[in-house]
């Protein structure tokens, strides 16, 4: 996280604005999580039908989460 802090945290963003991140994650042998990479324009293509359920799902929850109250 501290790689990337100075894109998480901006002082031209209030608290209006919020922006979508995508983590690269990989999982080895032994099961830790590695970090590979942020993402700062995530691709956001339903190009499997896995996508096509978790690509909708994601974005509704966002939309709660930051949007409705």
């Amino acid at each position: 996280m501290k790689s990337v802090n100075d894109k998480l945290v901006s002082e031209n963003c209030n608290k209006s604005c919020f922006e979508l991140f995508g983590y690269d994650l990989m999982v080895d042998t032994n099961k830790k999580v590695w970090l590979i990479e942020v993402n700062t324009n995530p691709c956001l293509e339903e190009s499997s039908n896995l996508l096509k359920g978790y690509i909708p799902r994601m974005l509704d929850d966002l939309f709660k989460l930051t949007i409705d109250t």
